[in-house]
């Protein structure tokens, strides 16, 4: 091999050598912001998660109000893992955001049960309340709260005797909704005139 020869070799072994490693230079760079995109989506993915079950948690709420209570503030994703809540705004990590989703999927579940049985019940007393009023006899002083059918107020559907006394020894029933909430009970008024200073 001739000098010549060698000087080529050896001018080319470090230019190998420096480009090799700008390579993995590169690799990492990829590698990092690779991970940093991944973990970037997963937030997107999680945060979107979790306001797609608080709509839900909302619209349960809101249409069985007041029925179904709202969830308490415990469960929200403020909290730290111990349960203490933070200061100030903060970045979840994915583990919390995690967290967060998990409990939210849980409370919705929960309250899509409790909304089930309500609607069943709502069902179940519309179909006595027409039974009553099919065969009001066979339903004497039965009541039912107009909460039970799903509807707001004080009222209630009672099976009465028509015509009071006479009509329960002559068998006349007849079912009558009651006027409402009763009134609010202020303080006594005092009679005769006010005690003047």
């Amino acid at each position: 091999m001739t000098h010549g020869e060698q000087s080529v070799i050896g001018s080319d072994a470090p230019a190998l050598g420096l480009g090799a490693a700008a390579h993995d230079g590169l690799d990492q760079e990829f590698a990092v912001d690779d991970g940093a995109e991944l973990e970037r989506a997963a937030r997107r993915s999680l945060r979107g998660q979790i306001a797609k079950l608080e709509r839900e948690l909302s619209a349960i709420v809101a249409g069985t109000f007041p029925h179904i209570a709202a969830p308490s503030p415990a469960g929200s994703a403020a909290t730290s893992p111990a349960g203490s809540p933070h200061s100030g705004p903060r970045l979840l990590g994915l583990e919390e955001l995690e967290r967060s989703r998990d409990r939210l999927a849980g409370r919705v579940s929960e309250l899509r049960g409790l909304a089930a049985v309500r609607v069943e019940r709502e069902r179940l007393a519309r179909e006595q309340l027409e039974r009553m009023k099919l065969e009001p006899g066979r339903y004497k002083f039965v009541r039912l709260p107009v909460s039970d059918l799903g509807q707001g107020g004080c009222g209630v559907w009672e099976v009465r005797p028509r015509l009071g006394l006479i009509g329960m020894l002559a068998g006349w029933w007849q079912v009558k909704l009651s006027s409402g909430c009763p009134l609010a009970r202020g303080p006594r008024s005092r009679r005769g005139p006010s005690p003047q200073a």
